[in-house]
């Protein structure tokens, strides 16, 4: 495995591509109709940033105190048991292999439009994500270093994109009226249940920063580097959706965005006009581009780790002699992807069915702190230790049991459903851990 090769712009242009996704581009339509008044909604991004300023400082000092590759099924290893590990881990890399499909897909659509006048075939759009997973496949098979570089010159590309969005406060050009209104909510609904309910769409977009941990082992100077790109990116990101949900309501209207479909494109047809649509579809594109390496780049590190702890077989953890790559785990997930491709629309109800788990599995990765803590992880060197310890996790582990409430409580067929995804990859474990010969601990550093 290479070493030492990520440095805090690489961290910080990481962070910012997990978390910046295709949902800041959709997700404020559907707060703003849960909302209901743009005060709660305005109130839900606010909490929103706050709690992930809290997930942001506690996952900082766990990476730092936990360098390791595949950090985030480490923490879960060592803090409870494998088995918890490996179950929330396997939910994780399907529903991210199928996420990727998903966001894939909706990227080639954007290009489709310059080749097909009405609906882009799926031949086109599943043959365009095949091929840039591919090409990010040999991407990063060129080691570390080049796909970070790579990733840092996507990452500024949608950086731009949301400035340019951002400017569209200043356009002149007029936007169509939505074809219609978004019911309004039933006025007997509290307060407290419209900001929770708008909450669990909020959550998710701020969601992804934890997957950082994963690279801990190839970071340079971790007990540095790791809390200040974790906290340089999540400041970016909270500036970024903050800036932009102001931009939406003062240009589209609050009451327009509960019914909007395509937000961005509404922003550049108010700053750009027609040709607007042009700039927004090559952007949309290579934003897409942005998370699929992204996440190329961080799951496999997820097998790595499996494989080190004897759950998964020994090619896992198998690296090329001059790039150090961890070969088969990245070819792998790459094939899942594109095998994902097949069933598109079932992976996508399964994601929305696994985001009950994600509530959890912050719960519960976050909790690693206080294991940490008492075991002293990592305080025979450098470290970062957060300022209002106990309280900003604790704050952050409620905020995210409040969340996983909520769901059980709006969806309880989908938290149902994902319990029993669950308790299959929970059998798995132990299936594959009876037939597998256990190897040596590798030591961590």
């Amino acid at each position: 495995m290479s070493k030492k090769q990520l440095n805090l712009f690489d961290l910080s242009m990481i962070v910012v591509s997990l978390v910046i996704g295709m949902g800041i581009f959709r997700t404020p339509a559907v707060a703003a109709e849960r909302a209901g008044t743009s005060s709660v909604f305005f109130l839900a991004w606010g909490i929103g940033g706050v709690v992930a300023l809290c997930g942001a400082l506690t996952y900082a000092e766990i990476g730092s105190r936990y360098p390791v590759t595949g950090g985030y099924y480490k923490i879960f290893s060592l803090g409870y048991h494998p088995s918890l590990a490996f179950s929330i881990n396997c939910i994780e890399l399907v529903s991210n292999a199928g996420s990727i499909a998903a966001v894939g897909v909706v990227g080639a659509e954007y290009i489709g439009h310059f080749f097909y006048s009405g609906e882009v075939p799926p031949l086109f759009r599943g043959g365009v994500t095949a091929a840039a997973v591919l090409v990010f496949y040999v991407v990063n098979l060129l080691g570390l270093k080049m796909s970070s570089r790579v990733q840092n010159v996507l990452t500024m590309i949608k950086l731009l994109m949301i400035l340019t969005l951002l400017a569209s406060l200043f356009g002149s050009h007029p936007i169509p009226a939505p074809a219609k209104m978004a019911a309004a909510p039933d006025p007997s609904t509290g307060f407290f249940k419209l900001l929770g309910y708008a909450l669990v769409a909020v959550s998710f977009s701020y969601g992804g920063y934890q997957q950082t941990i994963n690279f801990g082992g190839e970071v340079q100077r971790p007990g540095r580097t790791i809390p200040r790109g974790i906290g340089i990116g999540i400041f970016i990101i909270i500036t970024v959706y903050l800036s932009l949900n102001f931009v939406y309501v003062k240009v589209i209207g609050f009451e327009n965005l509960r019914g909007a479909d395509s937000i961005a494109a509404q922003l550049m047809l108010h700053l750009f006009g027609p040709v607007g649509d042009t700039i927004l579809r090559c952007l949309m594109f290579l934003s897409v581009l942005a998370y699929v390496n992204v996440s190329v780049m961080s799951n496999p590190r997820v097998m790595y780790a499996m494989s080190t702890e004897g759950i998964l077989p020994a090619v896992f953890r198998k690296t090329t002699p001059k790039h150090g790559v961890i070969l088969w785990s990245l070819t792998a997930f790459s094939a899942t992807i594109i095998l994902s491709l097949v069933f598109t629309t079932a992976v996508e109800k399964m994601i929305n069915y696994t985001i009950f788990l994600d509530s959890i599995a912050f719960v519960f990765s976050s909790g690693t702190i206080f294991i940490l803590r008492r075991r002293r992880m990592g305080e025979d060197r450098e470290i970062y230790r957060m300022k209002g310890y106990p309280w900003i996790p604790i704050f952050f582990m409620l905020a995210y049991s409040c969340v996983t409430v909520s769901i059980a409580v709006n969806d309880p067929g989908a938290a149902g459903y994902c319990l029993l995804i669950f308790l299959g990859f929970f059998i798995l474990y132990f299936i594959l851990k009876s037939t597998l010969r256990p190897v040596a601990p590798a030591s961590e550093q």
